[in-house]
């Protein structure tokens, strides 16, 4: 049995351990009020992330190798340069790979990011980055029609793309973003949405939220996935991180 088998096998294993998948849950429930995910940074900025889904995220763009990487919501900008920063690894790698000298001003992939309102304070501490020249961001709606229309216009200069969505967490809202940018995904690629964890939450955890409970990104998957057979969820996913913010999330286009 090779490394990867039981890697594997531990994996299947993780999926029915009721007891484990129990205690990840009990974890979830107990860290979102006191914010557990603001905790952490990558490269300096806030992430807003659990590691694990951190973890996955870069397990999948080093798997997929995408040119261009979607974002519906900014915030501090920590997704942005995680994803960029994964990308110049990869230019690196392919650098190497061809005996080529690495331009740094040249990237060959990039991150798109679109928010409703990106802060002064935000966008500042983004573009003084090190890793914000192979990162575009749009303010706007991310349903907005202009604002789809650019994305598209954007997305047809490149071949292999990746999809994060975690913006407004609505139903109606998510539903929206996938009919939009789910469909620029590439086959073998990833449409990922975020904080589906809502749905498993108590019903009285977001009061001051116009999510909860029957209406929110999982909700939204859900009825995303009846007409759209073009995805499926990868449960192995969800397997491997029992902790994460995306149970059912993880969506892999097959065809």
């Amino acid at each position: 049995m090779t490394y990867e088998d039981e890697i594997n096998e531990r994996i299947i294993m993780n999926g029915q351990d009721e007891i484990l998948k129990s205690s990840a849950s009990a974890f979830l429930v107990a860290s979102v009020l006191p914010k557990y995910s603001y905790n952490f940074t990558w490269l300096g900025r806030p992430i807003i992330q659990y590691p694990q889904d951190m973890v996955a995220m870069q397990e999948l763009i080093w798997t997929i190798k995408p040119d261009l990487i979607i974002e519906t919501g900014i915030a501090h900008g920590g997704s942005l340069i995680m994803n960029a920063s994964m990308l110049a690894l990869l230019d690196y790698c392919d650098a190497i790979d061809l005996g080529e000298v690495l331009d740094p001003n040249k990237p060959r992939r990039r991150v798109l990011g679109i928010d409703i309102e990106i802060r002064e304070h935000n966008r500042i501490a983004i573009n003084e980055h090190p890793m914000s020249n192979r990162i575009d961001m749009i303010e706007g709606s991310s349903i907005d029609f202009e604002i789809i229309e650019k994305v598209k216009e954007i997305s047809s200069n490149f071949n292999k793309i990746l999809v994060c969505l975690d913006s407004n967490h609505t139903h109606e809202h998510v539903l929206a973003e996938l009919e939009a940018y789910a469909p620029l995904t590439s086959t073998g690629s990833y449409c990922v949405v975020f904080d589906t964890l809502i749905d498993d939450m108590p019903e009285d955890a977001y009061p001051d939220r116009p999510w909860g409970v029957g209406n929110n990104p999982k909700t939204a998957v859900k009825e995303y996935l009846k007409e759209h057979h073009e995805f499926k969820i990868d449960k192995n996913i969800d397997n491997k991180l029992l902790v994460s913010v995306a149970s059912d999330g993880y969506l892999i286009k097959i065809s």
